[in-house]
């Protein structure tokens, strides 16, 4: 049996991914390896051998052309019966399309309700309101409803503030990228709820937390996506209630696919399935016309607008890191009083801030970035002229992604870099001074 779970774990480590099981030891410091293999790969269940089976995938018009993102570009905002947006509210929205969106003011503008404000812009300016028939009431409780449950736990970092940035986030991939030309109106409607709700009530505690103190969500989902099965769950139920049922005018059919879609893409957002999903579409880039089926794609997408922060500018990315940090140390306090060993990084007596985002950008989201750029360009690269044909201007420049977050990936690292090095001097001067203090023991 030892030796049986002992090959179980080493198939487990041979199958992540190639940027994770190359680190070497001296590369990052062990509480950090420790924690990107911790938080982004499996822990739990039997290695699935997939390798006999046949990836099943819709087939897609590639209706884009490059340069043609306009064909469907978002509707602006129709006053007539619905919510009024107090001045200073519509200003900070003004600059909704940004990649590093200040979603911090847009916190104080709204006086603390961030999720309200964005989230129904945004479904009225893709015009999903009107599509759909929702009642302009109903959307306002629902939207008041999901802001509740963000603040159900007083998290530093799940809350509705992460809400509204990952949604944002999620909007600029679907507006400025051209993506949204490529999907239906309903498969929009789903992406954007699915990144509102994707960390609804969460607890400020990781899947890990709940399986090892034995919750009742543990018990409840026996150990599998604890809370990515939670979010979801308490989202839909929440849907059931009239007041707050937005999609009471969905057809049967829709419903389903609305539901399927948006239950797909927050379970991709457990971060044990990391490496899984990128090598799975890594492999579907590498065939020679590979044709991307559109839950993967969105789950992709929202997976990496969820981690995203570190690809944003300096100061918000730092806040963000400030909140998380004080998230995993709450967790800490909470598994010291139960007895249970420190999650790593969860130790606030046992700091390391530069290190772990640095591991974090370099192993984790500069990768995800790029898949997920490639993935788009696939997606949303003009068609291929046909057989014997050429292209009518052969100095048409090839399809492009305008990729902000580059820049602010290497600006951020070199940071983080400089910190590490003033964390280096510190620590070492905290040693010293140990190791400088008399003794009265004889020598």
């Amino acid at each position: 049996m030892h030796n049986g779970q002992g090959s179980a774990k080493k198939r487990r480590l041979a199958d992540e991914d190639d940027e994770l099981s190359e680190v070497q030891p001296d590369a990052v410091p062990p509480e950090v390896r420790e924690w990107l293999a911790s938080t982004f790969t499996r822990q739990l269940g039997p290695t699935r051998r997939k390798s006999d089976e046949k990836p099943k995938f819709k087939s897609v018009a590639h209706a884009i052309r490059a340069g043609i993102f306009v064909d469907r570009i978002y509707r602006r905002v129709n006053h007539t019966a619905l919510m009024q947006f107090p001045p200073e509210v519509v200003k900070v929205l003004k600059t909704l399309d940004d990649w590093s969106f200040d979603v911090f003011a847009l916190h104080e503008s709204t006086q603390g309700q961030p999720i309200k404000f964005l989230s129904y812009d945004l479904l009225n300016r893709y015009g999903i309101l009107h599509k759909f028939k929702m009642v302009p009431a109903t959307l306002e409780n629902f939207l008041l409803r999901i802001e509740e449950g963000y603040c159900k736990y007083k998290n530093p970092y799940h809350n509705n503030l992460h809400a509204t940035d990952v949604t944002q986030t999620v909007h600029y991939m679907l507006c400025k990228t051209g993506l949204m030309n490529w999907l239906t109106d309903l498969e929009i409607f789903a992406t954007l709820i699915a990144a509102l709700i994707h960390d609804f009530e969460h607890t400020g505690t990781t899947n890990n937390f709940h399986v090892m103190s034995g919750t009742e969500a543990a018990l409840l989902y026996n150990d599998r996506a604890v809370l990515e099965n939670h979010h979801i769950s308490a989202s839909f139920r929440l849907l059931k209630e009239d007041d707050c049922n937005i999609l009471q005018n969905l057809s049967r059919e829709e419903y389903r696919e609305f539901r399927t879609l948006v239950i797909d893409m927050v379970l991709a957002t457990d971060m044990s399935f990391h490496f899984q999903q990128l090598k799975n579409m890594r492999n579907l880039l590498t065939l020679a016309e590979p044709s991307v089926d559109k839950s993967k794609a969105l789950s992709l997408v929202l997976h990496c607008c969820d981690i995203s922060h570190p690809a944003k500018k300096w100061e918000l990315h730092y806040r963000w890191t400030t909140s998380l940090l004080e998230e995993f140390f709450r967790q800490g306090d909470k598994e010291r009083e139960l007895g249970l060993p420190f999650s790593p990084l969860c130790d606030r007596n046992n700091i390391m801030i530069a290190e772990s985002q640095i591991g974090f950008i370099d192993f984790i989201v500069d990768p995800s970035m790029t898949v997920c750029s490639d993935m788009l360009e696939v997606i949303l690269a003009p068609e291929k002229p046909p057989v014997g044909k050429e292209r009518e201007n052969e100095n048409t420049p090839a399809f492009s992604l305008v990729k902000p977050w580059v820049v602010s990936l290497a600006e951020n690292k070199k940071h983080w870099k400089e910190k590490a090095v003033t964390e280096a001097v510190q620590k070492k001067q905290n040693e010293d001074v140990k190791v400088d203090v008399p003794t009265t023991k004889a020598e």
